[in-house]
């Protein structure tokens, strides 16, 4: 798909990978809509663009605000060309340790708000003949780590829901991808549901080789222009195919 004049629509687009998928497809001419609950950071970012972007804060686990973003950019914009789904939250703990109501939490957001995400715009790209949705999920789901079993069961979901999505869709004009990043330099770590103490200390040793959000954005972009089913920013020694 052109970037060039779509409308692209990126949860979680506050900070991190969303914000620089935001401002990557803004400089590639598109249409931008940032959804996040932190709506004073979405707006700085929307200022960056002009009259070519929306700000809309959203709770993606809710579904009225879900419906209302998607009702404001129609509004706005008249289409949705792109969406990506990039909101989401990481938990460490190990299996016995998770708490259960942290988990349902995680996976409202990290499965369930993605899906519900999907609902609301596929309607408007069926009627449009195209479009392209970018699920990001998490290299870590290409390998088995002590402490991820929370996290990454939840992104391993998300990872079938976009391969079932991408085959029912075809059909529609619609291509949906996933998007695998390495560890990256955001937030990420210092927002964990739970685990806080050893998600930091990890943060802190693999600070020397983390990628930019940047990084990651480019290679959004790339699956929205090429339709192609996924991209991962994981180097081969820890099971991915980025060569750096």
């Amino acid at each position: 798909m052109e970037i060039r004049d779509a409308v692209v629509l990126v949860t979680g687009a506050s900070s991190g990978i969303g914000a620089e998928t935001a401002r990557a497809a803004a400089q590639a001419g598109a249409r931008v809509v940032l959804l996040a609950r932190r709506k004073e950071r979405i707006d700085a970012l929307a200022s960056e663009f002009g009259d070519g972007a929306l700000s809309v804060a959203c709770d993606v686990t809710r579904a009225d605000d879900v419906r209302c973003a998607v009702e404001a950019t129609i509004e706005t914009f008249g289409r949705i060309d792109v969406l990506v789904n990039n909101a989401g939250q990481g938990l460490h703990a190990d299996i016995e340790d998770i708490g259960i109501d942290d988990f349902r939490a995680l996976l409202d957001l990290n499965i369930v708000a993605p899906l519900a995400m999907m609902q609301a715009v596929i309607p408007h790209m069926r009627r449009q003949g195209a479009g392209s949705i970018v699920n990001v999920s998490s290299g870590a789901t290409l390998g088995s780590y002590p402490g991820s079993a929370a996290y990454t069961s939840s992104k391993s979901a998300l990872n079938m829901l976009s391969s079932v999505a991408r085959l029912e869709l075809a059909d529609a004009g619609i291509a949906v991808s996933i998007m695998h990043p390495f560890i990256t330099a955001t937030e990420f770590y210092g927002s964990v549901k739970s685990g806080l103490s050893s998600a930091k200390a990890q943060e802190a040793g693999t600070a020397s080789f983390a990628q930019a959000p940047s990084l990651a954005a480019k290679t959004i972009l790339g699956l929205i222009r090429s339709g192609e089913a996924q991209a991962d920013l994981v180097p081969k020694e820890y099971g991915g195919s980025f060569e750096g």
